[in-house]
């Protein structure tokens, strides 16, 4: 039964993200609330559109006659960006935290991530049966983490070291956690009451420095009832100025029904959040799409947010017919006729509006987070050429699906690049195109971008002769062929006197002296070269442009072979991020991957973790994402841009060149 203090009107349809570190539980909560709500076990499979576990999931269900979307999200870094989808549309996020205080480092991308865009939450500290620390020392490490003050909402009971259940500390009531079961009420017990009472106290501190009128009643030694302290609480947690801290185990249903009620009465109305990104209350149907899923003889669904208006299946909105609404209850898709403001709804053939798009009459753009840049690419085909058609539809759905990924073709390579934020995140995506296209796709590690460039100038003469029947083949070339400087490009000049070499078959020569930089003696583009025609020779009848481009071609050839040619390697400048106690390893991580460190700093608005500046080879990014998230306990990131071109090694030059010649 809801406590009398604790009931609340009925409000509209409202969502909820569940959003934390890998691991701690999120997908167990998300089946506990639909289980508390009734919706049965079946509503844990609800909202997947990939064999993967990676991809958020949604599900309806209704609670105390009311209607709600929950949206789980996955916590691994290399899925951060449906974590920010969610958070986009969402009223209210649950963080969903370990019961260790050494793990609560895991909590700072979470909750910066929320603070950025300024989500009202609440923490569900999960597994609380392993709860071993002090609930103290827990909520303090919490709290060096964000910047939003951490209030308990509860304070667990323990029977020697095992939690047994919790007092609510605005009600001043203690449960006793029972298996699968609601929690039952109990007296307080006798050896807790002191610390309850100061608990109780420093909720209502908390909650009296944000209201002058709460202040003035606790100076003056009124007791604020818990109708009062419930109203102050929701303020504040809509107002973003501090969150909740509960406890239970979702495994066990403990603590479930309690959070429930917690978010009926602390999540904002459809319209408080729409206000919050800028929507007008009045004027026609809006609705964004946060998530677009295609599902085989379903075709594309895409997931939107109601924000205004009402939606109704069959109906035009900006042009943009609705083709079947849908919600996820009972794990099933089932079919809805109209959709109200703040309802998530699953839209059927949605053309023309894409992951973050907006669906209305005049429909304004709204802010929808980028995902991050990507970290990790494959080079990828169709095992078949016959299929290289059907690879193709399937990449326009997959793109269209997930927003992290990048597609690039790659000019020197020949290479189709598909690019995404791990190892992980593109493993799933590989075999998401499978099922999309119907075809095996093939992988490969991509090819490094290598140039070429030369140390001393050379002076090479080539000549083209040939007689067979009628006209002949007759070139004569003298090129110098010297270095520039690094960035400088590609050069092509004459000094040609006394038409020893005809104006018009000086175009020639320079365009064929540019075609041969594009493949040189290590196998790759010459770069930053200067090519001179300095004399030539020409016969009135057997020469021709074709015979200069042959002659300038072969004179190329021998004289890039013979300028001492380098083998260059693209650099780039790479800043990891992450928690300061991996510093030191992830600068051996870099030197053991030949970076140049340049140097570390503690990363801005993140106290505690550091920004690690280095210079990295190209070559040496594959596979970095993995190896850095494994030494940092999955928490490091990074960023890299090109920097400019170095000489390689000569143990790598003689790899390459042996490729080249292979």
């Amino acid at each position: 039964m809801e406590d009398p203090a604790h009931a609340a009107a009925p409000h509209g349809p409202r969502a909820v993200a569940l959003v934390g570190p890998q691991g701690s539980g999120k997908s167990a909560l998300f089946a506990a609330l639909i289980d508390a709500a009734g919706g049965g076990a079946a509503a844990r499979r609800g909202g997947r559109g990939r064999s993967s576990t990676h991809d958020m999931q949604v599900g309806h269900c209704d609670f105390l006659g009311e209607r709600w979307a929950l949206l789980d999200c996955p916590g691994s870094v290399e899925f951060v960006h449906e974590a920010a989808a969610a958070l986009a549309v969402a009223d209210i996020a649950v963080v969903v935290a370990e019961p260790d205080p050494a793990r609560a480092i895991a909590l700072r991308p979470v909750f910066r991530m929320l603070e950025d865009a300024g989500v009202p939450f609440l923490v569900f500290v999960n597994k609380v049966d392993t709860l071993s620390a002090p609930a103290e020392a827990l909520v303090a490490a919490m709290q060096a983490e964000t910047a939003v003050q951490l209030v308990p909402r509860q304070m667990p009971l323990r029977e020697g070291e095992r939690v047994i259940g919790y007092v609510d500390l605005l009600s001043e009531r203690a449960f006793r956690y029972r298996p699968d079961a609601a929690s039952e009420r109990i007296g307080l017990p006798a050896g807790v009451a002191a610390t309850e009472q100061a608990a109780h106290d420093a909720l209502i501190d908390s909650l009296a420095d944000r209201d002058d009128e709460l202040l003035e009643q606790v100076i003056e030694g009124a007791t604020p009832t818990p109708a009062e302290l419930y109203g102050h609480f929701r303020k504040d947690t809509e107002a973003r100025s501090l969150a909740g801290v509960m406890f239970g185990a979702a495994e066990h249903a403990h603590g479930v029904l309690r959070l429930w009620k917690a978010l009926r009465h602390d999540a904002p109305e459809v319209g408080a959040t729409a206000a919050r990104h800028g929507v007008a209350p009045d004027g026609p149907a809006l609705a964004q799409v946060f998530r677009t899923s295609w599902r085989g003889a379903a075709g594309k669904l895409s997931f939107a947010r109601v924000w205004r208006g009402a939606l109704r299946d069959g109906t035009s909105h900006g042009g943009v017919r609705i083709g079947g609404m849908m919600r996820f209850a009972e794990g099933e898709l089932q079919r809805v006729a109209e959709a109200e403001a703040g309802d998530v709804v699953a839209l059927g053939r949605l053309d023309g509006v894409g992951t973050g798009g907006t669906l209305g009459e005049a429909a304004p753009a709204m802010a929808f987070p980028a995902p991050p840049p990507p970290l990790h690419e494959v080079a990828i085909a169709a095992a078949e050429r016959r299929d290289d058609v059907k690879l193709a539809s399937g990449l326009d759905k997959l793109l269209e699906e997930d927003p992290a990924l990048r597609l690039a073709r790659d000019a020197d390579s020949g290479e189709t690049r598909l690019a995404g934020l791990g190892e992980i995140h593109l493993g799933g995506a590989v075999e998401r195109l499978e099922l999309l296209s119907g075809v095996a796709v093939r992988t490969a590690r991509p090819r490094v971008a290598f140039r070429e460039t030369i140390r001393r100038p050379v002076r090479e003469h080539a000549r083209l002769k040939r007689q067979t029947g009628g006209h002949g083949q007759f070139a004569d070339v003298t090129l110098e062929i010297a270095p520039r400087g690094r960035g400088e490009g590609f050069a092509f000049a004459d000094r040609i006197t006394g038409g020893a070499v005809p104006k018009q078959y000086i175009a020639a020569v320079a365009d064929a002296a540019e075609e041969a930089t594009r493949r040189g003696p290590f196998g790759h583009q010459v770069v930053d070269v200067a090519v001179t025609l300095v004399d030539g020779g020409f016969h009135a009848v057997d020469s021709s442009d074709m015979a200069f481009r042959a002659a300038t071609r072969a004179g190329m050839a021998e004289g890039l072979a013979k300028a001492e040619p380098v083998l260059l390697e693209p650099i780039h400048r790479i800043t990891i991020s992450a928690p300061n106690a991996f510093t030191a390893g992830v600068q051996r991580l870099l030197s053991g991957r030949r970076g140049q460190i340049l140097g570390y700093a503690e990363r801005a608005g993140w106290p505690g973790w550091d920004d690690t500046e280095a210079l990295l080879p190209a070559a040496e990014l594959h596979g970095l994402a993995v190896e850095l998230r494994s030494q940092t306990a999955g928490l490091g990131s990074f960023v890299h841009s090109f920097a400019h071109l170095s000489e390689a090694p000569p143990r790598l030059a003689e790899k390459v060149a042996q490729a080249a010649g292979s």
